[in-house]
């Protein structure tokens, strides 16, 4: 964990403190550091920004040198990058069908701290289906849902 210590007008834009350094983290997470970037959320009322990445002490300077005066950065490790969560988003989103008739998959998305997270139907019966499916390696990064929300065809 680092507190930023840069004056409040050394990044730009209008929003608040933490807000202002999730922008940061997520524009050069996206671009300079991809390849350790997971993802970024904000507290706002906790005046606080969680960035999760593989380690990465570039990484980790660059967010922290840039962290405006009072917000908390707080790191998480992970082993998955932003990229390889989409890509699995966009595989699964090609085959959207394909565990019809044992259960429903209505929604699937990544979520900032290297999940992908998939809206089922039925959680207790797809879980076990969709992360053998998945292998060892994505088991340990999906998390199954009750959905209801229909898909969009």
């Amino acid at each position: 964990m680092c507190v930023g210590t840069r004056p409040t007008r050394s990044l730009p834009g209008r929003e608040s403190s933490p807000l202002r350094v999730t922008i940061h983290a997520d524009k050069r997470g996206g671009t300079r550091y991809k390849s350790v970037f997971t993802g970024v959320s904000v507290d706002e009322r906790g005046n606080t920004v969680n960035v999760y990445r593989i380690p990465s002490k570039a990484f980790d300077a660059d967010i922290c040198s840039h962290a405006i005066k009072g917000v908390k950065v707080r790191i998480h490790d992970t082993d998955v990058t932003q990229q390889q969560t989409y890509a699995l988003v966009d595989r699964i989103s090609h085959d959207m069908d394909r565990w019809d008739g044992r259960f429903k998959l209505y929604t699937v998305g990544p979520d900032v701290n290297g999940y992908v997270i998939f809206g089922v139907d039925r959680p207790a019966k797809a879980e076990p289906i969709i992360k053998k499916a998945f292998g060892k390696f994505w088991a340990r990064h999906i998390k199954v849902e009750q959905s209801g929300v229909p898909r969009l065809d």
